[in-house]
């Protein structure tokens, strides 16, 4: 960024001779140097709204059906209100002092090593790794299902419904993984432009499919509602694990609100004036109010076409009803949405370690060097040893993991918890804090540290009651041997 203080001799960057478009008025680059954002409301809003609707909404049903009619919505509603709320906040911090001029944080690290610096910078990267590294776990059981659900709907058919077409996952887990292993070597895979594109039509098409085969059942049971006002009764399950179970919907409704890392990426796409936190603060409205309408509506019609039963995963719970190749459509959408979203979600973790590797280590032809392998008709492939060598271990090592915890309800619930407190209201009320200046012990300071310690216990509450599902379930699962 320019300072103000320059000489007036002095030739600032990106000053050309053409009128118009020095520095100060550009009409090309933006205050910070790079080219002018163009990004709107309505753009922002997209972006969000793509972002979020994925793989989580998938639970939803099942977590209204642990809560019931009333918590079940009341829970929903409020995490999209926190989820408003503290994404308000973190848009205040896309600069650091003055919201027009102030220096910009492109990246959600950015922010936190600006407005906080220090030991929590490593805590935040710590917390976002490790959630990145979760939702790779789990993206490779949610795949593996819904490869599962293709095989046994044909098999069930081919079978004049005969065979009960029992499988193991490991094999279409290990299938997914091989998949990842070659998509991880490309080199700059976050910039396919079409990626985002491919994804989320992928999202809202299986979502879309989910709500409606939810609304069809429900019509046609000629509008007969399932389900209670508490959700699935004691008696179905233990007193106990219906503790467990409320407490692990909270991290699946969590987790499928889950964004806030990657708010701030958005709003530097944002053009100015007005000011980007006041657009940002527009769209995350929008985006919110539209996302929660859906995921309402995918998981109340889910829980009123299912009932207690619904299952952990909405588009296994209609079996192999017809039409049939509808939802072999919708379980194709959803594999090839995860296998993209794998590698965006695991691009950041690999930057990460390959560049500290890089630093460690810059003599190192293994980790350095490339060898160039000529690709008749194609840009040479540049194969790097250490990115092929770590890359595939990683992928490998998620793939092992999910083996042995092929979970999915109770992984995206951990996921929920673990990433919700910190990431979603823990750094964007500290920052804020710190953005305002707000005095220690004033009101508006002790009603933020009350809204962070309040979450803090649904985040314990929900990581233990996934944890404790994940116990459970290991007493009945036998890794590489259960079928389904």
């Amino acid at each position: 960024m320019v300072e103000n203080g320059g000489s007036k001799n002095h030739q600032q960057p990106f000053e050309v001779s053409i009128d118009g478009l020095q520095q100060g008025g550009s009409k090309c680059f933006d205050d910070d140097g790079r080219l002018k954002r163009t990004g709107t409301v309505w753009t922002a809003s997209a972006h969000i709204i793509t972002a979020v609707i994925g793989s989580g909404v998938l639970s939803l049903a099942w977590a209204i059906a642990q809560l019931g009619w009333i918590a079940g919505p009341s829970v929903m509603l409020l995490f999209s209100f926190v989820t408003f709320y503290t994404s308000s906040l973190l848009c205040v911090c896309y600069r650091s002092g003055d919201q027009v001029t102030g220096k910009r944080n492109y990246t959600y690290m950015d922010a936190v090593r600006s407005n906080l610096g220090g030991f929590k910078v490593k805590i935040c990267g710590l917390v976002q790794y490790l959630n990145l590294f979760g939702v790779s776990v789990g993206y490779t059981i949610a795949a593996s299902i819904s490869m599962m659900a293709i095989k046994r709907s044909n098999c069930f058919h081919s079978s004049g419904g005969q065979n009960p077409c029992r499988m193991n996952s490991n094999i279409y887990m290990i299938t997914f993984g091989i998949v990842e292993i070659i998509f991880s070597q490309i080199p700059d895979f976050d910039q396919l432009w079409w990626l985002s594109a491919v994804a989320a039509v992928m999202s809202f098409t299986y979502s879309t499919i989910g709500l409606g085969l939810g609304v069809g059942k429900v019509i046609g049971m000629i509008l007969r509602v399932r389900g209670s006002l508490t959700g699935i009764s004691v008696g179905t399950v233990t007193q106990t694990q219906k503790v467990w179970r409320s407490f692990q919907a909270l991290g699946n409704i969590a987790f499928a609100y889950s964004y806030s890392m990657i708010l701030l990426e958005i709003q530097d796409t944002v053009k100015s004036p007005p000011s980007e936190s006041k657009t940002m603060k527009k769209a995350t409205f929008i985006s919110v109010i539209v996302t929660t309408l859906f995921y309402m509506l995918c998981g109340c019609f889910g829980y009123a076409a299912f009932g207690d039963f619904s299952p952990g995963n909405l588009l296994t719970g209609f079996g192999f009803y017809n039409p049939f190749w509808l939802l072999d459509i919708a379980n194709a959408a959803i594999i090839i949405h995860l296998v993209g979203a794998y590698q965006v979600y695991c691009q950041p973790l690999f930057s990460f370690v390959e560049k500290a590797a890089s630093e460690r280590f810059p003599n190192s032809d293994f980790v350095n060097k490339d060898i160039e392998i000529p690709i008749p008709g194609y840009h040479p492939y540049k194969l790097n040893l250490f990115r092929m060598v770590w890359r595939t271990i990683f992928v490998i090592l998620t793939t092992v993991i999910s083996m042995l915890l092929p979970f999915f309800n109770d992984i995206v619930g951990l996921l929920g918890s673990i990433g919700f407190w910190p990431l979603t209201v823990y750094f964007p009320v500290e920052m804020y804090i710190v953005q305002k200046k707000i005095p220690k012990w004033s009101t508006k300071w002790i009603c933020l540290q009350m809204l962070s310690i309040a979450c803090l216990i649904i985040s314990v509450a929900a990581a233990a009651g996934s944890v404790a599902g994940i116990v459970v379930d290991l007493g009945t699962y036998k890794p590489f041997h259960t079928s389904y």
